[in-house]
Protein backbone atom coordinates (compact mmCIF):
# COMPACT_ATOMS: atom_id res chain seq x y z
CA UNK A 1 0.00 0.00 0.00
CA UNK A 2 1.17 3.51 -0.80
CA UNK A 3 -0.93 5.24 1.82
CA UNK A 4 -2.33 7.57 -0.85
CA UNK A 5 -6.00 8.14 -1.55
CA UNK A 6 -8.12 10.76 -3.28
CA UNK A 7 -9.45 13.59 -1.13
CA UNK A 8 -13.13 12.75 -0.68
CA UNK A 9 -15.86 12.80 1.96
CA UNK A 10 -16.24 9.74 4.16
CA UNK A 11 -18.59 7.09 2.69
CA UNK A 12 -22.16 7.68 3.72
CA UNK A 13 -23.53 4.31 2.63
CA UNK A 14 -22.25 0.80 1.94
CA UNK A 15 -23.41 -2.38 0.29
CA UNK A 16 -21.91 -5.87 0.43
CA UNK A 17 -21.13 -8.37 -2.29
CA UNK A 18 -18.87 -11.25 -3.24
CA UNK A 19 -17.40 -9.34 -6.18
CA UNK A 20 -17.59 -5.78 -7.49
CA UNK A 21 -16.88 -5.17 -11.17
CA UNK A 22 -15.93 -1.61 -12.11
CA UNK A 23 -16.81 -0.95 -15.74
CA UNK A 24 -19.56 -1.91 -18.18
CA UNK A 25 -17.76 -2.77 -21.40
CA UNK A 26 -17.23 -6.25 -22.80
CA UNK A 27 -14.65 -7.08 -20.09
CA UNK A 28 -16.71 -5.89 -17.15
CA UNK A 29 -20.11 -7.23 -18.15
CA UNK A 30 -18.75 -10.63 -19.23
CA UNK A 31 -16.99 -10.99 -15.87
CA UNK A 32 -20.13 -9.96 -14.01
CA UNK A 33 -22.37 -12.36 -15.91
CA UNK A 34 -20.03 -15.30 -15.34
CA UNK A 35 -19.66 -14.53 -11.62
CA UNK A 36 -23.41 -14.13 -11.15
CA UNK A 37 -24.08 -17.38 -13.02
CA UNK A 38 -21.83 -19.13 -10.50
CA UNK A 39 -23.97 -17.85 -7.64
CA UNK A 40 -21.79 -14.95 -6.49
CA UNK A 41 -23.44 -11.75 -5.28
CA UNK A 42 -22.15 -9.39 -7.97
CA UNK A 43 -22.29 -5.61 -8.20
CA UNK A 44 -21.49 -3.68 -11.38
CA UNK A 45 -20.30 -0.11 -10.92
CA UNK A 46 -20.07 2.06 -14.04
CA UNK A 47 -19.05 5.67 -14.55
CA UNK A 48 -21.90 6.60 -16.88
CA UNK A 49 -24.91 4.58 -18.01
CA UNK A 50 -24.60 0.83 -18.32
CA UNK A 51 -24.42 1.02 -22.12
CA UNK A 52 -21.94 3.91 -22.23
CA UNK A 53 -18.74 1.89 -21.91
CA UNK A 54 -15.89 2.19 -24.41
CA UNK A 55 -16.95 -1.08 -26.05
CA UNK A 56 -19.86 0.55 -27.87
CA UNK A 57 -17.45 2.82 -29.75
CA UNK A 58 -15.61 -0.13 -31.34
CA UNK A 59 -16.34 -0.13 -35.06
CA UNK A 60 -14.23 -2.73 -36.83
CA UNK A 61 -14.99 -5.96 -35.04
CA UNK A 62 -13.61 -8.81 -32.99
CA UNK A 63 -10.73 -10.98 -34.22
CA UNK A 64 -10.86 -14.77 -33.98
CA UNK A 65 -9.85 -17.73 -36.14
CA UNK A 66 -13.38 -18.55 -37.28
CA UNK A 67 -12.90 -18.70 -41.05
CA UNK A 68 -12.16 -21.64 -43.30
CA UNK A 69 -8.41 -22.26 -43.47
CA UNK A 70 -7.62 -19.93 -40.59
CA UNK A 71 -6.08 -21.29 -37.39
CA UNK A 72 -5.24 -19.99 -33.92
CA UNK A 73 -1.57 -20.48 -34.81
CA UNK A 74 -1.86 -18.03 -37.71
CA UNK A 75 -3.66 -15.55 -35.46
CA UNK A 76 -0.87 -15.97 -32.92
CA UNK A 77 1.80 -15.25 -35.53
CA UNK A 78 0.12 -12.02 -36.63
CA UNK A 79 -0.29 -10.90 -33.00
CA UNK A 80 3.36 -11.56 -32.16
CA UNK A 81 4.58 -9.65 -35.21
CA UNK A 82 2.41 -6.64 -34.37
CA UNK A 83 3.59 -6.72 -30.75
CA UNK A 84 7.19 -6.03 -31.85
CA UNK A 85 8.92 -8.57 -29.65
CA UNK A 86 7.20 -7.81 -26.35
CA UNK A 87 4.10 -10.03 -26.38
CA UNK A 88 3.84 -12.74 -23.76
CA UNK A 89 3.45 -15.75 -26.06
CA UNK A 90 1.65 -17.80 -23.41
CA UNK A 91 -0.94 -15.06 -22.98
CA UNK A 92 -1.35 -14.69 -26.74
CA UNK A 93 -1.78 -18.44 -27.13
CA UNK A 94 -4.53 -18.40 -24.50
CA UNK A 95 -6.20 -15.54 -26.38
CA UNK A 96 -6.20 -17.12 -29.83
CA UNK A 97 -7.03 -20.68 -28.77
CA UNK A 98 -9.86 -19.76 -26.39
CA UNK A 99 -11.07 -16.90 -28.58
CA UNK A 100 -13.25 -18.73 -31.12
CA UNK A 101 -15.33 -20.49 -28.46
CA UNK A 102 -15.56 -17.27 -26.44
CA UNK A 103 -17.05 -15.54 -29.51
CA UNK A 104 -19.52 -18.40 -29.93
CA UNK A 105 -20.58 -18.01 -26.29
CA UNK A 106 -21.03 -14.29 -26.93
CA UNK A 107 -23.38 -15.18 -29.79
CA UNK A 108 -25.26 -17.51 -27.43
CA UNK A 109 -25.60 -14.56 -25.06
CA UNK A 110 -27.46 -12.70 -27.80
CA UNK A 111 -24.93 -10.85 -29.96
CA UNK A 112 -25.81 -10.83 -33.68
CA UNK A 113 -22.92 -10.64 -36.15
CA UNK A 114 -23.19 -9.93 -39.85
CA UNK A 115 -23.48 -13.06 -41.96
CA UNK A 116 -22.92 -14.13 -45.55
CA UNK A 117 -25.61 -15.34 -47.92
CA UNK A 118 -24.96 -18.88 -46.66
CA UNK A 119 -25.47 -17.91 -43.02
CA UNK A 120 -21.81 -18.05 -42.04
CA UNK A 121 -20.26 -15.23 -40.00
CA UNK A 122 -19.01 -12.54 -42.40
CA UNK A 123 -15.30 -11.85 -41.90
CA UNK A 124 -13.10 -8.96 -43.01
CA UNK A 125 -9.42 -8.02 -42.78
CA UNK A 126 -7.71 -5.29 -40.83
CA UNK A 127 -4.15 -4.07 -40.41
CA UNK A 128 -1.59 -6.72 -39.49
CA UNK A 129 -3.88 -9.66 -40.27
CA UNK A 130 -2.94 -11.97 -43.12
CA UNK A 131 -6.43 -13.51 -43.19
CA UNK A 132 -10.02 -12.41 -43.00
CA UNK A 133 -10.79 -13.07 -39.34
CA UNK A 134 -12.65 -9.96 -38.13
CA UNK A 135 -16.30 -10.64 -37.25
CA UNK A 136 -18.42 -7.49 -37.40
CA UNK A 137 -21.97 -6.36 -36.70
CA UNK A 138 -24.16 -3.70 -38.21
CA UNK A 139 -21.48 -3.12 -40.81
CA UNK A 140 -19.32 -0.90 -38.62
CA UNK A 141 -21.20 -0.97 -35.29
CA UNK A 142 -19.75 -4.11 -33.73
CA UNK A 143 -19.12 -2.63 -30.30
CA UNK A 144 -22.62 -1.23 -30.09
CA UNK A 145 -24.12 -4.66 -30.83
CA UNK A 146 -21.89 -6.44 -28.31
CA UNK A 147 -22.75 -3.82 -25.70
CA UNK A 148 -26.48 -4.16 -26.45
CA UNK A 149 -26.38 -7.94 -26.02
CA UNK A 150 -24.40 -7.87 -22.78
CA UNK A 151 -26.42 -5.05 -21.22
CA UNK A 152 -29.64 -6.89 -22.06
CA UNK A 153 -28.24 -10.07 -20.46
CA UNK A 154 -27.21 -8.16 -17.32
CA UNK A 155 -30.66 -6.64 -16.99
CA UNK A 156 -32.35 -9.97 -17.62
CA UNK A 157 -30.21 -11.52 -14.87
CA UNK A 158 -31.24 -8.67 -12.54
CA UNK A 159 -27.67 -7.92 -11.52
CA UNK A 160 -27.21 -5.12 -9.02
CA UNK A 161 -25.83 -2.13 -10.92
CA UNK A 162 -24.70 1.29 -9.73
CA UNK A 163 -24.64 3.73 -12.66
CA UNK A 164 -23.12 7.21 -12.91
CA UNK A 165 -20.55 6.27 -10.29
CA UNK A 166 -16.88 7.25 -10.34
CA UNK A 167 -14.72 4.75 -8.48
CA UNK A 168 -12.34 6.49 -6.09
CA UNK A 169 -10.05 4.12 -4.19
CA UNK A 170 -9.52 0.52 -3.18
CA UNK A 171 -10.54 -0.65 0.27
CA UNK A 172 -8.18 -3.11 1.94
CA UNK A 173 -8.30 -5.12 5.12
CA UNK A 174 -5.69 -5.03 7.88
CA UNK A 175 -3.38 -7.36 5.94
CA UNK A 176 -3.54 -5.45 2.67
CA UNK A 177 -6.00 -7.71 0.89
CA UNK A 178 -8.75 -6.21 -1.26
CA UNK A 179 -11.99 -5.49 0.61
CA UNK A 180 -13.94 -3.36 -1.87
CA UNK A 181 -13.97 0.15 -3.33
CA UNK A 182 -15.14 3.63 -2.49
CA UNK A 183 -17.11 5.46 -5.14
CA UNK A 184 -19.04 8.63 -5.77
CA UNK A 185 -22.50 8.40 -7.31
CA UNK A 186 -23.47 11.41 -9.40
CA UNK A 187 -27.07 12.58 -9.40
CA UNK A 188 -30.15 10.96 -8.00
CA UNK A 189 -30.68 7.23 -7.60
CA UNK A 190 -30.78 4.42 -5.11
CA UNK A 191 -27.44 5.66 -3.79
CA UNK A 192 -26.03 9.18 -3.85
CA UNK A 193 -22.74 10.82 -2.95
CA UNK A 194 -19.70 8.92 -1.67
CA UNK A 195 -20.26 5.34 -0.58
CA UNK A 196 -18.60 1.94 -0.62
CA UNK A 197 -19.09 -1.52 -2.07
CA UNK A 198 -17.45 -4.05 0.22
CA UNK A 199 -16.26 -7.23 -1.47
CA UNK A 200 -13.24 -9.56 -1.25
CA UNK A 201 -12.77 -9.41 -5.05
CA UNK A 202 -12.60 -6.25 -7.17
CA UNK A 203 -12.36 -6.39 -10.95
CA UNK A 204 -11.12 -3.25 -12.70
CA UNK A 205 -12.59 -3.03 -16.20
CA UNK A 206 -12.51 0.75 -16.45
CA UNK A 207 -11.24 1.05 -20.02
CA UNK A 208 -8.50 3.35 -21.24
CA UNK A 209 -6.84 6.67 -20.57
CA UNK A 210 -7.03 8.38 -23.96
CA UNK A 211 -8.16 11.64 -22.36
CA UNK A 212 -4.56 12.34 -21.33
CA UNK A 213 -4.19 13.65 -24.90
CA UNK A 214 -5.99 16.58 -26.52
CA UNK A 215 -7.34 14.52 -29.44
CA UNK A 216 -8.45 10.93 -28.93
CA UNK A 217 -10.99 8.40 -30.14
CA UNK A 218 -11.82 7.63 -26.49
CA UNK A 219 -15.00 8.91 -24.84
CA UNK A 220 -14.76 11.66 -22.17
CA UNK A 221 -14.98 9.07 -19.35
CA UNK A 222 -11.62 7.49 -20.33
CA UNK A 223 -9.51 9.28 -17.73
CA UNK A 224 -7.33 6.42 -16.51
CA UNK A 225 -9.29 5.97 -13.28
CA UNK A 226 -8.54 2.25 -12.97
CA UNK A 227 -4.79 2.60 -13.52
CA UNK A 228 -4.65 5.49 -11.04
CA UNK A 229 -6.63 3.56 -8.41
CA UNK A 230 -4.38 0.54 -8.83
CA UNK A 231 -1.21 2.64 -8.48
CA UNK A 232 -2.48 4.27 -5.28
CA UNK A 233 -3.34 0.81 -3.98
CA UNK A 234 0.26 -0.33 -4.51
CA UNK A 235 -0.23 -2.35 -7.70
CA UNK A 236 2.34 -2.44 -10.47
CA UNK A 237 1.68 -1.17 -13.98
CA UNK A 238 3.63 -2.09 -17.08
CA UNK A 239 4.18 -0.99 -20.70
CA UNK A 240 2.32 2.30 -20.21
CA UNK A 241 4.62 4.02 -22.70
CA UNK A 242 3.00 2.04 -25.52
CA UNK A 243 0.01 4.19 -26.45
CA UNK A 244 -1.44 3.28 -29.82
CA UNK A 245 -2.34 6.19 -32.07
CA UNK A 246 -4.98 5.10 -34.55
CA UNK A 247 -3.75 6.05 -38.04
CA UNK A 248 -7.08 7.10 -39.53
CA UNK A 249 -9.07 9.46 -37.36
CA UNK A 250 -11.27 12.03 -39.09
CA UNK A 251 -9.29 15.27 -39.17
CA UNK A 252 -11.45 18.14 -37.89
CA UNK A 253 -8.79 20.82 -37.66
CA UNK A 254 -5.54 21.35 -35.79
CA UNK A 255 -7.33 22.95 -32.83
CA UNK A 256 -9.93 20.20 -32.48
CA UNK A 257 -9.90 18.59 -29.02
CA UNK A 258 -11.72 15.81 -27.18
CA UNK A 259 -13.24 12.69 -28.72
CA UNK A 260 -12.69 12.51 -32.48
CA UNK A 261 -14.58 10.32 -35.01
CA UNK A 262 -12.76 7.10 -35.87
CA UNK A 263 -12.51 5.82 -39.43
CA UNK A 264 -12.22 2.08 -38.86
CA UNK A 265 -9.29 0.04 -40.08
CA UNK A 266 -11.89 -2.16 -41.72
CA UNK A 267 -12.30 0.53 -44.38
CA UNK A 268 -8.71 -0.15 -45.42
CA UNK A 269 -9.39 -3.85 -45.01
CA UNK A 270 -12.02 -3.57 -47.72
CA UNK A 271 -9.63 -1.79 -50.08
CA UNK A 272 -9.39 1.92 -49.24
CA UNK A 273 -6.06 3.64 -49.99
CA UNK A 274 -4.04 6.14 -48.01
CA UNK A 275 -2.91 9.00 -50.24
CA UNK A 276 -1.44 12.47 -49.98
CA UNK A 277 -2.93 15.58 -51.58
CA UNK A 278 -1.50 14.62 -54.96
CA UNK A 279 -3.12 11.17 -54.80
CA UNK A 280 0.14 9.26 -54.20
CA UNK A 281 -0.16 6.02 -52.22
CA UNK A 282 2.85 6.69 -50.00
CA UNK A 283 2.70 3.36 -48.09
CA UNK A 284 3.48 1.28 -51.16
CA UNK A 285 6.98 -0.11 -50.78
CA UNK A 286 7.20 0.70 -47.07
CA UNK A 287 5.66 -2.60 -45.90
CA UNK A 288 4.51 -5.81 -47.55
CA UNK A 289 0.93 -5.16 -46.41
CA UNK A 290 0.96 -1.47 -47.47
CA UNK A 291 -2.15 0.18 -45.94
CA UNK A 292 -2.81 -3.01 -43.96
CA UNK A 293 0.50 -2.91 -42.10
CA UNK A 294 0.28 -2.90 -38.28
CA UNK A 295 -1.06 0.34 -36.85
CA UNK A 296 2.22 1.66 -35.49
CA UNK A 297 3.80 1.43 -38.95
CA UNK A 298 0.86 3.13 -40.68
CA UNK A 299 0.67 5.91 -38.06
CA UNK A 300 4.41 6.59 -38.41
CA UNK A 301 4.18 6.62 -42.22
CA UNK A 302 1.33 9.13 -42.13
CA UNK A 303 3.19 11.33 -39.65
CA UNK A 304 6.40 11.23 -41.69
CA UNK A 305 4.52 12.17 -44.88
CA UNK A 306 2.76 15.02 -43.07
CA UNK A 307 6.12 16.37 -41.89
CA UNK A 308 7.69 15.89 -45.32
CA UNK A 309 4.93 17.83 -47.08
CA UNK A 310 4.26 20.31 -44.28
CA UNK A 311 0.58 19.35 -44.00
CA UNK A 312 -1.68 18.51 -41.06
CA UNK A 313 -3.36 15.42 -42.49
CA UNK A 314 -3.39 12.80 -45.23
CA UNK A 315 -6.39 11.30 -47.06
CA UNK A 316 -8.20 7.97 -47.07
CA UNK A 317 -9.63 7.35 -50.52
CA UNK A 318 -12.54 4.92 -50.81
CA UNK A 319 -14.54 6.57 -53.55
CA UNK A 320 -14.32 3.36 -55.55
CA UNK A 321 -16.56 1.64 -52.97
CA UNK A 322 -19.60 3.41 -54.38
CA UNK A 323 -22.63 4.65 -52.47
CA UNK A 324 -24.23 1.23 -51.92
CA UNK A 325 -21.18 -0.29 -50.24
CA UNK A 326 -20.68 2.75 -48.02
CA UNK A 327 -24.32 2.71 -46.95
CA UNK A 328 -24.45 -1.02 -46.24
CA UNK A 329 -20.96 -1.78 -44.91
CA UNK A 330 -19.98 1.45 -43.16
CA UNK A 331 -23.16 3.37 -42.32
CA UNK A 332 -21.82 4.75 -39.01
CA UNK A 333 -18.64 6.15 -40.56
CA UNK A 334 -20.54 7.51 -43.54
CA UNK A 335 -22.94 9.37 -41.25
CA UNK A 336 -20.09 10.77 -39.12
CA UNK A 337 -18.24 12.04 -42.17
CA UNK A 338 -21.33 13.63 -43.69
CA UNK A 339 -22.15 15.27 -40.35
CA UNK A 340 -18.83 17.09 -40.68
CA UNK A 341 -19.38 18.10 -44.31
CA UNK A 342 -17.38 15.29 -45.97
CA UNK A 343 -18.91 12.77 -48.37
CA UNK A 344 -16.66 9.69 -48.71
CA UNK A 345 -18.65 8.57 -51.75
CA UNK A 346 -17.41 11.54 -53.76
CA UNK A 347 -14.24 12.77 -51.99
CA UNK A 348 -11.27 11.42 -50.01
CA UNK A 349 -11.53 11.59 -46.20
CA UNK A 350 -8.99 13.81 -44.38
CA UNK A 351 -7.35 11.70 -41.66
CA UNK A 352 -4.57 12.00 -39.07
CA UNK A 353 -3.40 9.84 -36.15
CA UNK A 354 -4.98 10.34 -32.70
CA UNK A 355 -4.62 8.59 -29.35
CA UNK A 356 -6.63 5.40 -29.41
CA UNK A 357 -5.58 2.53 -27.13
CA UNK A 358 -3.29 1.84 -24.17
CA UNK A 359 -1.38 -1.36 -24.86
CA UNK A 360 -0.07 -1.33 -21.28
CA UNK A 361 -1.87 -1.03 -17.97
CA UNK A 362 -2.19 -2.72 -14.60
CA UNK A 363 0.08 -5.76 -14.65
CA UNK A 364 -1.76 -9.10 -14.42
CA UNK A 365 -1.13 -12.80 -14.79
CA UNK A 366 -3.12 -15.19 -16.99
CA UNK A 367 -5.89 -15.25 -14.39
CA UNK A 368 -6.22 -11.48 -14.38
CA UNK A 369 -4.71 -11.15 -10.90
CA UNK A 370 -2.69 -8.04 -10.09
CA UNK A 371 0.09 -7.65 -7.53
CA UNK A 372 -2.54 -6.69 -4.90
CA UNK A 373 -4.35 -9.78 -3.52
CA UNK A 374 -8.01 -9.80 -4.50
CA UNK A 375 -7.63 -7.08 -7.14
CA UNK A 376 -8.11 -8.10 -10.78
CA UNK A 377 -7.87 -6.12 -14.02
CA UNK A 378 -9.35 -6.88 -17.44
CA UNK A 379 -9.62 -5.19 -20.81
CA UNK A 380 -7.80 -1.99 -21.74
CA UNK A 381 -7.00 -1.12 -18.13
CA UNK A 382 -4.94 -4.32 -17.85
CA UNK A 383 -1.57 -5.39 -19.18
CA UNK A 384 -1.87 -9.13 -19.76
CA UNK A 385 1.09 -9.29 -22.14
CA UNK A 386 -1.16 -9.97 -25.13
CA UNK A 387 -0.49 -6.70 -26.96
CA UNK A 388 3.23 -6.20 -26.39
CA UNK A 389 4.45 -2.92 -27.86
CA UNK A 390 1.51 -2.53 -30.26
CA UNK A 391 -1.98 -4.03 -30.28
CA UNK A 392 -3.09 -6.01 -33.33
CA UNK A 393 -6.33 -4.63 -34.76
CA UNK A 394 -9.55 -6.03 -33.21
CA UNK A 395 -7.74 -8.06 -30.55
CA UNK A 396 -9.03 -5.74 -27.82
CA UNK A 397 -12.63 -6.97 -27.70
CA UNK A 398 -11.36 -10.55 -27.80
CA UNK A 399 -8.94 -9.94 -24.93
CA UNK A 400 -11.74 -8.50 -22.81
CA UNK A 401 -13.93 -11.50 -23.57
CA UNK A 402 -11.33 -14.24 -23.00
CA UNK A 403 -9.71 -12.83 -19.88
CA UNK A 404 -13.06 -11.92 -18.33
CA UNK A 405 -13.97 -15.60 -18.40
CA UNK A 406 -10.59 -16.49 -16.88
CA UNK A 407 -11.03 -13.94 -14.09
CA UNK A 408 -14.52 -15.16 -13.25
CA UNK A 409 -13.25 -18.74 -13.07
CA UNK A 410 -10.48 -17.71 -10.68
CA UNK A 411 -12.82 -15.72 -8.43
CA UNK A 412 -15.23 -18.64 -8.22
CA UNK A 413 -12.38 -21.01 -7.34
CA UNK A 414 -10.78 -18.60 -4.86
CA UNK A 415 -13.89 -17.45 -3.02
CA UNK A 416 -13.22 -17.11 0.73
CA UNK A 417 -14.61 -20.17 2.53
CA UNK A 418 -14.18 -19.01 6.15
CA UNK A 419 -14.86 -15.62 7.80
CA UNK A 420 -11.72 -16.11 9.88
CA UNK A 421 -9.72 -15.61 6.67
CA UNK A 422 -10.98 -12.03 6.34
CA UNK A 423 -9.02 -9.96 8.89
CA UNK A 424 -10.94 -7.27 10.72
CA UNK A 425 -9.52 -3.79 10.18
CA UNK A 426 -9.14 -1.08 12.77
CA UNK A 427 -12.76 -0.26 13.74
CA UNK A 428 -11.99 3.46 13.47
CA UNK A 429 -11.30 3.00 9.76
CA UNK A 430 -14.15 0.63 8.95
CA UNK A 431 -16.64 1.68 6.31
CA UNK A 432 -20.13 1.34 7.73
CA UNK A 433 -23.53 1.76 6.19
CA UNK A 434 -26.62 -0.03 5.01
CA UNK A 435 -26.35 -3.65 3.95
CA UNK A 436 -28.89 -4.18 1.19
CA UNK A 437 -27.29 -7.07 -0.68
CA UNK A 438 -26.91 -10.71 0.32
CA UNK A 439 -23.89 -11.32 2.51
CA UNK A 440 -20.89 -12.72 0.65
CA UNK A 441 -21.50 -16.36 -0.08
CA UNK A 442 -19.71 -18.73 2.23
CA UNK A 443 -18.55 -16.07 4.72
CA UNK A 444 -21.63 -15.64 6.89
CA UNK A 445 -20.60 -12.01 7.49
CA UNK A 446 -20.16 -8.72 5.73
CA UNK A 447 -16.67 -8.13 4.42
CA UNK A 448 -15.15 -5.16 6.27
CA UNK A 449 -13.04 -2.58 4.51
CA UNK A 450 -10.55 0.13 5.41
CA UNK A 451 -8.12 2.37 3.66
CA UNK A 452 -5.16 1.17 5.70
CA UNK A 453 -3.45 2.66 8.71
CA UNK A 454 -1.32 5.24 6.90
CA UNK A 455 -3.73 6.54 4.26
CA UNK A 456 -3.69 10.26 3.55
CA UNK A 457 -5.16 12.32 0.73
CA UNK A 458 -3.31 13.07 -2.49
CA UNK A 459 -3.30 16.75 -3.54
CA UNK A 460 -6.28 17.45 -5.79
CA UNK A 461 -5.96 19.32 -9.06
CA UNK A 462 -8.45 21.91 -10.17
CA UNK A 463 -10.83 20.97 -12.96
CA UNK A 464 -9.07 23.45 -15.26
CA UNK A 465 -5.86 21.39 -15.02
CA UNK A 466 -7.30 18.74 -17.32
CA UNK A 467 -6.83 20.81 -20.47
CA UNK A 468 -3.29 21.75 -19.45
CA UNK A 469 -2.36 18.08 -18.87
CA UNK A 470 -3.72 17.17 -22.31
CA UNK A 471 -1.72 19.88 -24.03
CA UNK A 472 1.47 18.96 -22.17
CA UNK A 473 1.07 15.32 -23.15
CA UNK A 474 0.20 16.07 -26.77
CA UNK A 475 3.26 18.31 -27.15
CA UNK A 476 5.72 16.08 -25.32
CA UNK A 477 4.53 12.48 -25.42
CA UNK A 478 2.41 12.17 -28.56
CA UNK A 479 3.09 10.20 -31.72
CA UNK A 480 6.70 11.44 -31.90
CA UNK A 481 8.77 11.75 -28.75
CA UNK A 482 12.33 12.67 -27.82
CA UNK A 483 14.43 13.00 -24.70
CA UNK A 484 13.95 16.76 -24.83
CA UNK A 485 10.18 16.68 -25.34
CA UNK A 486 9.69 14.10 -22.61
CA UNK A 487 11.92 15.99 -20.16
CA UNK A 488 9.89 19.13 -20.79
CA UNK A 489 6.65 17.22 -20.29
CA UNK A 490 7.92 15.70 -17.03
CA UNK A 491 8.95 19.13 -15.75
CA UNK A 492 5.57 20.65 -16.59
CA UNK A 493 3.63 17.76 -15.04
CA UNK A 494 5.76 17.94 -11.89
CA UNK A 495 5.01 21.66 -11.69
CA UNK A 496 1.26 20.91 -11.77
CA UNK A 497 1.75 18.35 -9.01
CA UNK A 498 3.73 20.83 -6.91
CA UNK A 499 1.13 23.55 -7.42
CA UNK A 500 -1.58 21.22 -6.19
CA UNK A 501 0.50 20.16 -3.17
CA UNK A 502 1.25 23.78 -2.27
CA UNK A 503 -2.43 24.72 -2.55
CA UNK A 504 -3.37 21.81 -0.29
CA UNK A 505 -0.73 22.78 2.30
CA UNK A 506 -1.84 26.42 2.37
CA UNK A 507 -5.59 25.89 2.08
CA UNK A 508 -6.06 26.62 5.76
CA UNK A 509 -4.58 30.10 5.24
CA UNK A 510 -7.15 30.98 2.62
CA UNK A 511 -5.38 29.96 -0.62
CA UNK A 512 -7.61 28.67 -3.39
CA UNK A 513 -7.80 24.87 -3.30
CA UNK A 514 -9.39 22.30 -5.57
CA UNK A 515 -12.82 21.22 -4.39
CA UNK A 516 -13.41 17.45 -4.17
CA UNK A 517 -15.66 16.40 -7.03
CA UNK A 518 -15.72 14.43 -10.27
CA UNK A 519 -13.78 16.95 -12.36
CA UNK A 520 -11.04 17.37 -9.75
CA UNK A 521 -10.77 13.61 -9.20
CA UNK A 522 -10.53 12.97 -12.94
CA UNK A 523 -7.83 15.63 -13.38
CA UNK A 524 -5.87 14.14 -10.47
CA UNK A 525 -6.10 10.67 -12.03
CA UNK A 526 -5.01 12.03 -15.41
CA UNK A 527 -1.96 13.66 -13.86
CA UNK A 528 -0.87 10.44 -12.15
CA UNK A 529 -1.15 8.25 -15.24
CA UNK A 530 0.50 10.95 -17.36
CA UNK A 531 3.48 11.10 -15.02
CA UNK A 532 3.86 7.31 -15.16
CA UNK A 533 3.57 7.26 -18.97
CA UNK A 534 6.22 9.97 -19.35
CA UNK A 535 8.55 8.32 -16.82
CA UNK A 536 8.42 5.04 -18.75
CA UNK A 537 8.78 6.76 -22.14
CA UNK A 538 11.88 8.62 -20.91
CA UNK A 539 13.39 5.40 -19.67
CA UNK A 540 12.84 3.45 -22.90
CA UNK A 541 15.62 4.77 -25.12
CA UNK A 542 14.62 3.11 -28.38
CA UNK A 543 11.82 3.04 -30.92
CA UNK A 544 9.57 -0.01 -30.68
CA UNK A 545 5.95 -0.56 -31.64
CA UNK A 546 3.89 2.52 -30.90
CA UNK A 547 6.67 4.15 -28.84
CA UNK A 548 8.52 6.37 -31.32
CA UNK A 549 11.63 8.20 -30.10
CA UNK A 550 12.97 10.43 -32.87
CA UNK A 551 16.28 10.71 -31.00
CA UNK A 552 16.48 6.90 -30.71
CA UNK A 553 15.03 5.78 -34.07
CA UNK A 554 16.15 2.14 -33.98
CA UNK A 555 14.76 -0.91 -32.24
CA UNK A 556 17.28 -2.25 -29.73
CA UNK A 557 16.55 -5.86 -28.82
CA UNK A 558 19.83 -6.34 -26.95
CA UNK A 559 19.03 -3.74 -24.29
CA UNK A 560 15.32 -3.13 -24.60
CA UNK A 561 13.49 -6.34 -25.45
CA UNK A 562 12.09 -6.23 -21.95
CA UNK A 563 9.33 -4.53 -20.02
CA UNK A 564 9.22 -1.49 -17.78
CA UNK A 565 7.32 -1.93 -14.53
CA UNK A 566 6.25 1.11 -12.50
CA UNK A 567 4.92 1.44 -8.96
CA UNK A 568 4.58 4.12 -6.32
CA UNK A 569 7.08 3.70 -3.48
CA UNK A 570 6.11 4.30 0.18
CA UNK A 571 7.79 7.72 -0.06
CA UNK A 572 5.50 8.50 -3.05
CA UNK A 573 8.28 8.40 -5.65
CA UNK A 574 7.63 6.68 -8.97
CA UNK A 575 9.90 3.64 -9.19
CA UNK A 576 10.63 2.35 -12.70
CA UNK A 577 12.37 -0.99 -13.11
CA UNK A 578 13.36 -2.96 -16.17
CA UNK A 579 12.60 -6.68 -16.35
CA UNK A 580 15.43 -9.10 -17.02
CA UNK A 581 13.90 -10.37 -20.26
CA UNK A 582 10.84 -10.11 -22.49
CA UNK A 583 9.06 -12.57 -20.20
CA UNK A 584 6.76 -11.07 -17.58
CA UNK A 585 7.79 -11.84 -13.99
CA UNK A 586 5.01 -13.48 -11.93
CA UNK A 587 2.66 -11.08 -10.16
CA UNK A 588 3.37 -13.04 -6.98
CA UNK A 589 6.70 -14.80 -6.33
CA UNK A 590 5.01 -17.94 -5.04
CA UNK A 591 3.20 -18.33 -8.38
CA UNK A 592 6.27 -18.49 -10.59
CA UNK A 593 5.08 -21.80 -12.03
CA UNK A 594 1.81 -20.30 -13.35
Amino acid sequence: MTGIRLTAPAPGWAIDADVVVVGSGVAGLTTALRCAAAGLATVVVTKARLDDGSTRWAQGGIAAALGEGDTPEQHLDDTLVAGAGLCDETAVRALVTEGPDAVRRLIETGAHFDTTDTGAIALTREGGHHRRRIAHAGGDATGAEISRALVEAVRSAALHTVENALVLDLLTDAEGRTAGVTLHVMGEGQHDGVGAVRAPAVVLATGGMGQVFSATTNPPVSTGDGVALALRAGAEVSDLEFVQFHPTVLFLGSDSEGQQPLVSEAVRGEGAHLVDASGTRFLLGQHELAELAPRDIVAKAITRQMHLLGTEHMYLDARHFGAEMWEQRFPTILAACRAHGIDPVTEPIPVAPAAHYASGGVRTDLRGRTTVPGLYACGEVACTGVHGANRLASNSLLEGLVFAERIAADIVTDRTPDPAQVPTPDPAQDVSGEQDLPRPAGTGAAVPGALGPASEPAPLLTAESRTEIQRIMTRGAGVIRSAASLARAAEELDALQQTAATAADTAATGAKDAVPGVEAWEATNLLLVSRVLVAAAREREETRGCHWREDRPDRDDADWRRHLVVRIAPDRRLVVRRTDSAAFPPVRPEDSAD
